[in-house]
């Protein structure tokens, strides 16, 4: 039995970044400045996060009053970027793709800021002491390599054979969901032990955080007058956190392997929730 950490770090990048490809195969440059052309819709998916997030996690914890690993463990995860999944569940959903993307990559750069600021404000308020410093040359290479990489690739391709693109996008898509219910099932089996003696404690939590998150992105576009598909761009942007931004500074930087657990079972929470979201929000569009 290898390791949770290991199913994470090396099968989720591998399927994040053949879904992403596909996410690049929908995409053409004119999607990209359409995004350019509303910027206070970018603006509001980068910086209301930053206030929303971190508050809505303080909430929960006074709320439930999780032990001290797991609400550590909220806070350092409603401090970091959003994680590439996001593109993936607006991919699904078709809605504003493009600005998923964007958001993607800006909220890493952000964050190297973001992160010891909100970290450090959060604990002092808690009394739980986990200031760190954000890994920029983590967050750097997952700029390039896990987003701008296999998008880039895949919008490529699209200018290049864009009658295959075209014909093979629905098949795509089919695949995005069998591969991330794949990545769902390849976690409960091998950590099931782990996951049944934790999950009771961190489900509830993880579940209202994640609803509440996409609950106030939809809000801040509504409040922000976005478009539709824009407004839930903006839902799965807030509610889907870098688990592996999470795991790396807890592991390197913060020493407590039970925060890799607790953001383990955070994104085993998550990607039904999102998935169920995205599928919804497809059948609405129907």
């Amino acid at each position: 039995m290898f390791p949770l950490r290991v199913v994470l770090d090396v099968v989720t990048p591998a399927i994040v970044f053949t879904l992403l490809m596909a996410v690049g195969l929908d995409l053409t440059p004119a999607d990209f400045a359409r995004v350019r052309r509303a910027p206070h819709v970018l603006a509001a998916g980068l910086l209301a996060p930053l206030v929303v997030l971190p508050a809505t996690a303080i909430a929960l914890i006074w709320w439930f009053s999780p032990d001290p690993a797991t609400a550590a463990g909220f806070l350092l995860l409603a401090a970091c970027p959003i994680g590439g999944m996001s593109n993936t569940y607006t991919y699904l959903a078709r809605a504003s793709t493009a600005l998923s993307v964007t958001l993607t990559g800006l909220s890493s750069l952000v964050a190297v800021a973001a992160i010891p600021v909100i970290t450090r404000a959060s604990g002092a308020l808690l009394h739980e002491p986990i200031g760190v410093d954000a890994p920029a040359a983590f967050l750097v290479a997952q700029l390039v390599l896990v987003i701008a990489l296999p998008v880039g690739l895949g919008m490529g391709i699209r200018r290049r054979w864009p009658v295959w693109a075209q014909a093979r996008r629905p098949g795509l898509q089919r695949l995005a969901f069998v591969l991330l219910g794949m990545l769902l099932t390849l976690v409960i089996t091998v950590e099931r032990r782990r996951v049944a003696s934790m999950y009771e404690q961190v489900a509830l939590v993880a579940a209202v955080f994640v609803t509440a998150s996409f609950a106030a992105g939809w809000l801040t576009g509504a409040a922000i007058r976005a478009s539709r598909a824009d407004r839930f761009t903006l839902a799965a942007g807030f509610a889907t956190r870098n688990v592996a931004v999470a795991m790396a500074i807890a592991v390197t930087l913060l020493g407590r392997t039970e925060f890799a657990v607790f953001a383990s079972l955070y994104f085993l929470t998550a990607l039904p929730l999102l998935l169920a979201a995205a599928s919804v929000w497809r059948w609405r569009l129907r």
